[in-house]
């Protein structure tokens, strides 16, 4: 492939591939060549065996700029990889790692300065052994699947994005806008980044360790006893809410209790409280001017201090800096005193 200016970023390309994760990308950095007046500060192209159409899950066909060996003596700034699914099931995927794929990520990887996966391209990394001893994300489908093929891998279905070092993963579908505003500011720094989220809309940019997605938005739970105590938490959270309480509620043992949450969500039922307080919190740092007082006050959390280590915890951020960045400029204030 013949020599160009500007950073190569190269979007790997096969049949079956999930396409927002193909398209996404691109579109972020083709905004900051408009942002900077630079068209040649990126130069994007999508790589595959051949230059046949490859046909995406949604049914789109794509057609390659290059090929796999074409690139061979090209100098790669970004390998993107994105990933792709097969039913398992009503309602469950298993994402795949084809055997050539992985084999040409390898190579490519070795030769690019920075390497990331988008959603569940994550697998693509992991089988060609790029994540092993490294901390990874993925889309939280799948990853489960991840951690039970790659034990080598750490693997946090919670962060929006991860890096380790010249590695990135990210999560799914329109996290790859974060992960993308993300390598560009590393680029171009900060204020870039922050011109191009407010073309795509996205008001500012996220941080890393946002969360993947809000507590009312989970799967519901196959268990009405759980799905109704869930909506008792939601309807309750200013008030106590220990173990026992919501044990007495469902008229369980503490025991029995714990061990339906971990069956039914994954956690905890404290872990689980927590984290529909720090749901509320957020929403209402986001859409009100409510002091930090008043919003512990109404989620429940007792202290400040409790407020601000669950989000710690959580979100990798404080309630003071969370909405400083997710509060929409011109947003209307609180009416609560």
């Amino acid at each position: 492939m013949s020599a160009a200016t500007g950073r190569l970023i190269v979007v790997v390309l096969f049949e079956g591939v999930d396409l927002l994760d193909v398209t996404g990308p691109p579109e972020v950095f083709s905004l900051v060549r408009r942002e900077l007046a630079d068209p040649g500060c990126y130069r994007v192209v999508l790589a595959a065996e051949t230059m046949d159409p490859v046909t995406t899950s949604a049914g789109v066909r794509v057609v390659p700029d290059t090929t796999f060996e074409e690139l061979s003596d090209s100098r790669v700034d970004t390998l993107l990889v994105p990933g792709s699914v097969e039913t398992d099931g009503p309602g469950r995927v298993r994402a795949l790692a084809e055997p050539a794929v992985v084999d040409r990520v390898r190579d490519l990887a070795g030769r690019a300065r920075r390497t990331a996966s988008v959603c569940v391209g994550a697998h693509i990394l992991a089988a060609a052994g790029l994540l092993d001893g490294r901390r990874a994300t993925t889309h939280w489908s799948t990853a489960r699947q991840l951690a039970d093929e790659h034990p080598a891998v750490r693997v946090d279905a919670d962060p929006i994005f991860i890096r380790e070092g010249d590695t990135w993963t990210g999560a799914g579908i329109s996290a790859c806008l974060d992960l993308s505003l993300a390598l560009v500011a590393e680029d171009h720094g900060e204020t870039v980044a922050l011109r191009v989220a407010r073309q795509l809309v996205m008001y500012l940019k996220r941080p890393s360790g946002q969360s993947q997605f809000s507590v009312p938005l989970e799967p519901v739970s196959g268990t009405r006893r759980v799905e109704e105590l869930r909506h008792h938490i939601m309807d309750r959270l200013g008030e106590r809410l220990t173990v026992a309480d919501l044990a007495a509620h469902a008229h369980l043992s503490e025991r029995q209790l714990t061990r339906v949450f971990r069956s039914e969500l994954g956690m905890t039922p404290s872990a689980y409280v927590e984290a529909a307080r720090v749901e509320r919190a957020r929403a209402r740092l986001e859409s009100t001017d409510a002091t930090l007082e008043r919003i512990v006050t109404e989620c429940g959390f007792g202290t400040v201090d409790t407020l601000v280590r669950a989000f710690r915890r959580r979100l990798g951020t404080t309630p003071t800096e969370y909405r400083r960045r997710f509060r929409p400029s011109g947003a209307e204030p609180s009416v609560s005193p």
